[in-house]
């Protein structure tokens, strides 16, 4: 893993900095204001610090894709839910909890070297430096010999504190229900990165760092430099998928000065057409109900001077082959006509098990980035985590209410993660 900073005098300029030197894959962990340093810093503005993180290619390529989900990597009785929440371990708890309302000082704890890899996983303060063939670094005598030492109450102390820590990061990960599977696997980095006297601060900043990397960038819209794009929301009935179209165009239209227009495919639902046409006259933008692909490449043709068309389309049951049969159709379509965009949008709120075959079944139809909606009516996050890594898709929008056009947001992968650890109310 690759961890840098960059400063600029904007985030913006920061990260463009950021994404030049090591590529546009990177994930920004943290942003900050600082002072400038030097004669004359009290007359200079002050600059945007990005601090980013870049997976090595190996990682990259040992990424989780599209496996069947499987509980058996833990035993049954760990995957059981426990009936009552179990009590925050005390002062280890309060400690993480800290820990990670303030993360800027965890990950200044890393940032020794340039690279923190997993073969070299080293304790903050402790400088690499390379000697002459056969001879020791400088401080690895002395870990050395505190090794061979043996343990004192303070270490026992200290390690009962990261045990404790290991399993309130378990527990609170599994009531957020994080998929057995997957959360093996964070124990497993656990196990790699924890050294005897290690402090779990330095733990938790890593497993922050890394469980960040597995949700990704999260890919923004571009400028449109071919019009029109198409942008076209699909899903499951009752997700919310007309409300968040709704929101989305009233960002563009009303925030960004954009022109868009709006089409719906949904014919099924009198009360979806309606809907979007409200929000449409309300936004002063055209609106248009398509019911057969000689209509929709006509209405495309109309519209072709716009820079967004934002569609609507029915909701279908994942074993409903004949409907989703039907808006594949449409789907090609579109590709044919325009730049298209898809966005599959889940409601937080589904088991796990049933995310898994609405996303499978409309993969048949469309490769596409993620919408969750309904994170207001849940506390639990962990399929956040489970559908990024089983669909290899990022999540571009997260929606938490029914406003329009608040309760909507650009996916942030470390206020999630801050949850999923148990930092902050969900």
């Amino acid at each position: 893993m690759i961890i840098k900073k960059f400063t600029g005098k904007t985030e913006a300029e920061a990260t463009e900095a950021a994404q030049k030197e090591l590529g546009s894959g990177v994930v920004i962990m943290s942003v900050r204001q600082v002072k400038p340093k030097g004669l004359f810093a009290s007359f200079r503005p002050k600059l945007t610090e990005v601090t980013v993180a870049m997976e090595e290619e190996s990682q990259r390529s040992s990424h989780i894709r599209r496996e069947p989900v499987q509980t058996a990597a833990l035993p049954a009785a760990a995957r059981r839910k426990p009936a009552v929440p179990p009590a925050p371990a005390s002062d280890a708890a309060r400690s993480i909890e800290e820990k990670l309302e303030n993360l800027q000082s965890l990950l200044e704890s890393q940032m020794q070297g340039r690279q923190v890899l997993p073969s070299e996983e080293r304790q903050p303060g402790t400088e690499r430096q390379d000697g002459p063939a056969g001879e020791a670094r400088p401080g690895e005598a002395a870990q050395s010999q505190r090794e061979q030492a043996p343990e004192t109450a303070e270490d026992v102390d200290q390690n009962d504190e990261l045990t404790k820590f290991r399993k309130l990061i378990y527990d609170t990960m599994l009531e957020n229900e994080v998929d057995g599977k997957y959360l093996a696997k964070v124990m497993e980095e656990i196990d790699k990165i924890q050294k005897p006297n290690m402090p779990f601060d330095y733990v938790l900043a890593t497993i922050y760092q890394r469980m960040i990397l597995k949700f990704g960038k999260t890919e923004e819209e571009t400028e449109v430099t071919r019009r029109p794009r198409i942008l076209t929301f699909i899903g499951p009935t009752g997700v919310g998928k007309t409300t968040t179209i709704a929101k989305i165009a009233s960002r563009y239209v009303v925030e960004q000065k954009k022109q868009v227009a709006l089409l719906t495919l949904d014919t099924y639902r009198i009360a979806a057409a309606e809907q979007l046409r409200t929000y449409a006259n309300i936004l002063m933008v055209p609106f248009r109900v398509v019911y057969t692909e000689d209509e929709l490449a006509t209405a495309i043709q109309d519209f072709q001077d716009y820079e967004y068309i934002l569609v609507d389309t029915p909701g279908h049951s994942p074993q409903n082959r004949e409907q989703l049969g039907n808006l594949k159709r449409l789907l090609a379509q579109m590709r044919q006509s325009a730049e298209c965009c898809f966005y599959l949008v889940l409601s937080a709120t589904t088991k796990y098990r049933d995310l898994i075959k609405i996303a499978d079944s409309y993969r048949q139809i469309a490769d596409y980035q993620l919408i969750f909606t309904k994170l207001d009516e849940t506390e639990a996050l962990g399929n956040l985590l489970n559908m990024r890594l089983y669909t290899d898709a990022s999540i571009a929008y997260v929606t938490y209410g029914q406003n329009v056009p608040d309760d909507i947001e650009v996916f942030n992968p470390q206020s999630t993660v801050k949850k999923l650890l148990g930092g902050g109310k969900q």
